[in-house]
């Protein structure tokens, strides 16, 4: 079994983080998943990831002080293995865990994702509970030592004891059961702790073990550029910033980081640009917003992660989305670029613009993306040498977010775009 076979094009999907924080139920993952299958699976969305804590009792009910309080009660099988809390996901009850609730969102035509955390529980540790398939303990396996900066759920694994691979196993082994396609793993892809690298290893393992495709998806980042070979070889995403919210100087440093990452994305390895905090975000933090992103820098995210070729994942609340978010995220033409572009490179960057292409694998198509950087309307002139033209004439040029054509350049192309946004620009031959 490939890994990369699991992710043949970059997934697309919604993830609860953004609009629920800790808090998301099994009722809003639910209506989150049928809006995505009347309204855009047909245009490629796929994956319903169910984000961080869903194993916590009282999540978020204590947020003016804790985004995850510490030493709370947690929903854990006698094997130490997490289980989705009952009052949150009540179809997990009598051991069911999200199986029930994957059969849902896959009876949709949909793929089902969960979030973990790194490590075995602390818990565990503490009670020295028992491991599935070896009659080691997980106070024998754990590393005290280990443990997250920013949630104390887990404890890191020693990765060299008995009992440590076939913990991660049995866990995989779990969630293959469950019916899971989709594993997004914190506190792993930047290797804070020394154990992180072999951690990812190990999950790799357990998922070829598990005998079921699972992409898995590694964060939060910036991930490490020395490290490229690692994430390609034992995952198909790694994080390449941390947290992305809203804000126009996260957007515009996004440029540095897809230049460094842009000749690490292949078949089933993808450099992730991180979620789209796009409409409605902010509920499970206290500060339910519309996105603060312009409708032009929202065109320019999404121009730049699709070029690129990250993963999507959205962090709206999807019953909530208008009508102009719900068309941007269903651009069949921009979308294409994920599954049928390739080479997508960075011509030039100063701090007034940027320029990108790729090329079509099956069509004889150029795809030319012109980014605005500045706080100001401006003009941009790009030449033909430096896309890989010999000249524009008799080329047809489509712009493929507003459908306006245009022709009759030669040696260069110019075009109008307002502050901080962007034009995505098929050129074909007429």
């Amino acid at each position: 079994m490939n890994k990369n076979k699991f992710a043949p094009t970059p997934p697309m999907g919604w993830n609860s983080y953004d609009y629920y924080d800790t808090s998301v139920n099994e009722e809003q993952v639910k209506a989150n998943a049928d809006y995505m299958a009347t309204h855009m699976k047909e245009y490629g969305w796929e994956y319903i990831v169910v984000d961080i804590q869903w194993y916590a009792y009282d999540a978020g009910t204590q947020r003016d002080n804790y985004q995850y309080i510490p030493f709370w009660k947690m929903e854990i099988d006698e094997y130490s293995r997490l289980l989705p809390c009952p009052d949150r996901f009540p179809s997990s009850v009598n051991g069911q865990g999200f199986k029930p609730l994957a059969d849902y969102v896959h009876s949709l035509g949909l793929k089902f994702g969960i979030h973990i955390m790194r490590g075995i529980p602390r818990i565990a540790a503490h009670n020295h509970m028992k491991i599935y398939g070896t009659n080691r303990t997980a106070n024998e396996i754990a590393n005290p030592s280990s443990i997250c900066f920013w949630n104390p759920d887990m404890y890191g694994i020693e990765p060299d004891k008995e009992g440590a691979q076939e913990y991660y196993n049995s866990v995989f082994e779990l969630y293959a059961q469950w019916g899971v396609d989709f594993i997004k793993c914190d506190d792993i892809c930047r290797q804070d702790m020394p154990s992180a690298e072999q951690e990812a290893i190990m999950m790799h393992k357990a998922i070829l073990n598990s005998g079921r495709p699972m992409v898995l998806s590694l964060s939060p980042g910036p991930a490490l550029i020395n490290k490229a070979w690692h994430y390609e070889k034992y995952a198909n995403m790694w994080r390449i910033t941390d947290d992305f919210w809203d804000s126009w100087p996260l957007l515009l440093n996004m440029f540095e980081r897809c230049e460094l990452w842009q000749n690490h994305v292949s078949e089933g390895c993808y450099p992730d640009c991180d979620m789209l905090p796009l409409a409605y975000i902010g509920k499970g933090f206290g500060d339910e917003r519309y996105t603060r992103f312009t409708r032009e820098e929202q065109i320019t995210m999404m121009t730049l992660w699709c070029i690129f070729r990250s993963p999507l994942m959205i962090g709206a609340d999807l019953p909530k989305l208008d009508t102009w978010t719900l068309k941007l995220l269903t651009n069949k033409r921009v979308l294409r670029l994920l599954s049928h572009s390739e080479g997508a490179r960075q011509v030039m960057r100063d701090k007034h613009q940027a320029i990108w292409v790729s090329k079509d694998i099956i069509e004889e198509t150029l795809y030319l993306a012109v980014f605005n950087l500045s706080d100001d309307e401006r003009r941009i002139e790009v030449t033909a040498h430096e896309i890989g033209l010999d000249s524009f004439n008799g080329c047809l040029i489509q712009e493929l977010w507003s459908n306006e054509s245009l022709e009759g350049y030669k040696q260069v192309f110019e075009t109008k775009i307002l502050a901080h946004g962007a034009k995505l620009f098929a050129i074909g031959t007429m």
